[in-house]
């Protein structure tokens, strides 16, 4: 390929097997390149992330061609439908580091772009690596960095098995633990929906992400998209006497026999806050993956660094930071 090369731009408008296989060789390469030692999504997971229903939103997808028929690049744009966030897109790209500076990204972003503005779309978010070519490109095409968040990883043979029991022994007394997978059970789930909402104040930095309002049937049709991914959920739950949520955290067990798992919301409601509910919780779900999922090997989370409070929690049970990413934010100027 010459440096400005010839790219074919196709819009996926029902994924084939193929083309979901055609996205992971993509993704795959891109990540290797540039988040070595983060494990790629299976041929499964992307199969389901671009076949599969997700809640409150819908996505365009694009695959880039070059001129020997060669896949070189992807780019998946969410569209938030809901109220609160019906002024976001999402992008998710990656272009082979073999098919790099060639005009391939730029096509690619372009297309969201456009998108974005036929969808009256003010904001466009996208993640990228710290230090990577990714962050180089949004740099390059005027987005403002609007947050950093950092990763942390568990590693379950390296716990410190003192601290964990001091923590899981620790009175709380007018709270109690319980837990279920999949769906929350009918009787907590209006309690579950208001403990939900305490993410609102979660740190985002400049980050226009909007405001997402929890109910019932929401977290409910939350877990149903899950599932349909073949993924698991697990939550642990903190419950006051009054019959109050006071906190919760949530593990996502990927399909397949992943050995790293992902730490999804952890969350305590303001009024309970300082009781220790939040480390107690999380030193709750390690006993749980211990039992149920005794394959899991690793848990990674992120915070944003301003985050000091969750992030002080993690450490303290355990995690070490081992990277950073950057979100990146686009003005979307109207037609």
């Amino acid at each position: 390929m010459s440096d400005h090369a010839h790219f074919d731009l196709v819009p996926l408008d029902h994924v084939s097997v193929t083309e979901a296989a055609a996205w992971h060789q993509v993704v795959v390469a891109s990540m290797i390149h540039d988040l070595p030692g983060v494990p790629p999504p299976s041929p499964g997971q992307i199969h389901a992330r671009l076949t599969k229903p997700t809640l409150d939103s819908r996505q365009l997808n694009w695959l880039a061609t070059g001129e020997d028929g060669v896949r070189v690049g992807v780019a998946g744009l969410r569209l938030f439908t809901s109220p609160g966030r019906d002024h976001l897109a999402e992008l998710e790209l990656h272009v082979d580091p073999a098919h790099r500076r060639r005009g391939a990204g730029t096509r690619l972003l372009a297309a969201a772009v456009a998108a974005c503005r036929t969808e009256d779309r003010r904001s466009l978010i996208v993640e990228a690596p710290a230090g990577s070519p990714g962050e180089a490109f949004c740099e390059r095409w005027s987005f403002r960095r609007v947050l950093t968040l950092e990763h942390l990883i568990l590693h379950m043979d390296k716990l410190d098995e003192a601290a964990l029991r001091r923590v899981g022994d620790a009175e709380h007394p007018g709270y109690r633990l319980t837990g279920w997978t999949g769906t929350v059970p009918d009787d907590l789930a209006d309690a579950f929906a208001a403990a939900k909402n305490a993410m609102n104040d979660m740190p985002v930095g400049d980050l226009d992400y909007g405001s997402v309002v929890w109910d019932a049937d929401r977290v409910r049709a939350m877990a149903r998209v899950i599932a349909d991914r073949g993924d698991s959920l697990l939550t642990l739950a903190a419950v006051h006497d009054d019959g109050a949520m006071a906190g919760y955290t949530e593990i996502l067990v990927p399909e397949g026999a992943s050995s790293r798992v992902q730490q999804y919301d952890t969350a305590v409601v303001p009024a309970h806050r300082g009781h220790g509910l939040g480390l107690w919780l999380k030193a709750a779900m390690v006993g749980r993956l211990r039992a149920e999922h005794p394959g899991v090997v690793e848990i990674e989370t992120d915070n944003a660094e301003d985050n000091v409070h969750m992030l002080a929690v993690n450490r303290e049970l355990g995690f070490r930071s081992y990277r950073r990413t950057r979100e990146y934010q686009l003005d979307v100027p109207s037609v």
